[in-house]
């Protein structure tokens, strides 16, 4: 169990100065801080690998990994990829830490089979797998004997969902709308975009889907692309912020600046600020920082002897103009309540 202190790390997760968040993370333990292992782990070490710090997203995550461990007594090592493609660098660094003395493994996979060589001696050594953000692929992680813990993250189909609600509201019924993923094949790109197809089936028209790859400047091409292609296009969809963003670039490139809607998903500082100034229509916010937390929490869960929930839903919420600034001063914290269901375990 964890001593008094772990109640601080949660307390983390709802220190915003926004008064109506009720999010309960807390909870006191009693005992040695520190203890965290799993069964046949036997370390009070945890190894978190996430995606590439060349995003803020996962910057952020970063954060409320190191600062829940810091607060927990945790003992905590932080390895990242060193792009948001770094497939194969990333699992060599798990490859390292595998052979290393961690109780408890909190993996944020760059695709859902990058890791899975990677973290098949973790599960053949009785340690816990937490698998957090983007999906370990269920089929791939049964053929190699990997049993993952838990798995927190976005419901991306949800998210996706929220923009297309969003656009409906926001253009004439039959506009035309573009829509631009990440990676292709990537599961969180495509569980967001079939969100969002969902929510518009026969009320718009997708005019045309390109992927970007997650990053800004190629969405900026894209955008521009599109837009010569298809002038009458109302809206855009992108997966993600930093995709977003280079789209609100080529729509004033256009000089079309509040004539078109763009909504993408992620809520970094970056796109709450742009969603503040006019330049994005809306962002659908989840909190890399709360998954980050709720990894390492989940990890204490399972050095208290308890059992995990086999999924953890982490918060969304939908940003637009009027409630920008509430959202910016919460940040990275979620600015609308948000029951977590890891404190009554952690009790």
């Amino acid at each position: 169990m964890f001593s008094k202190d772990a109640s601080k790390a949660r307390a983390v997760l709802v220190a915003a100065p926004v008064a109506a968040l009720a999010l309960v993370l807390a909870g006191c333990s009693t005992g040695s801080a520190g203890s965290v292992s799993s069964e046949g782990g036997g370390s009070d070490k945890v190894a978190a690998i996430i995606k590439g710090l060349d995003n803020p997203f996962f910057q952020a995550m970063e954060d409320g990994i190191n600062d829940t461990a810091e607060a927990d007594g945790v003992d905590v090592t932080v390895q990242a990829a060193a792009d948001i493609g770094d497939t194969t660098g990333q699992a060599d660094k798990l490859t390292t830490l595998a052979g290393q003395d961690y109780g408890c493994f909190v993996v944020n996979p760059i695709s859902g089979t990058n890791l899975v060589q990677a973290l098949a001696p973790v599960a053949a050594a009785g340690k816990t797998v937490v698998n957090i953000d983007n999906p370990i692929d269920a089929d791939a992680a049964e053929a190699a004997g990997i049993d993952v813990a838990t798995y927190i993250g976005t419901d991306n189909e949800a998210a996706g969902g929220k923009a297309g609600d969003f656009i409906l509201e926001s253009i004439p019924a039959g506009s035309e709308v573009a829509v631009i993923g990440g990676i292709a094949g990537d599961v969180t790109s495509a569980a967001r975009v079939d969100g969002f197809r969902a929510a518009v089936d026969g009320s718009v028209d997708i005019v045309q889907e390109e992927a970007a790859d997650w990053k800004r400047e190629v969405a900026l091409t894209k955008a521009t692309d599109i837009l010569a292609a298809n002038p009458d296009v109302a809206a855009f969809f992108a997966a993600n912020d930093d995709m977003g963003l280079g789209i609100v670039k080529a729509v004033e490139n256009a000089g079309r600046t509040g004539e078109i809607v763009v909504v993408s998903v992620d809520g970094n500082q970056d796109a709450l600020q742009s969603v503040a100034d006019g330049g994005l229509s809306a962002t659908v916010a989840q909190y890399p920082y709360a998954i980050g937390s709720l990894g390492v929490q989940a990890c204490e869960v399972v050095a208290a002897g308890e059992t995990l929930p086999e999924n953890v839903e982490s918060p969304t919420a939908l940003v637009t103009a009027d409630v920008a600034q509430e959202a910016m001063d919460a940040f990275p914290q979620p600015f609308e309540p948000f029951e977590n269901p890891l404190a009554d375990l952690l009790g």
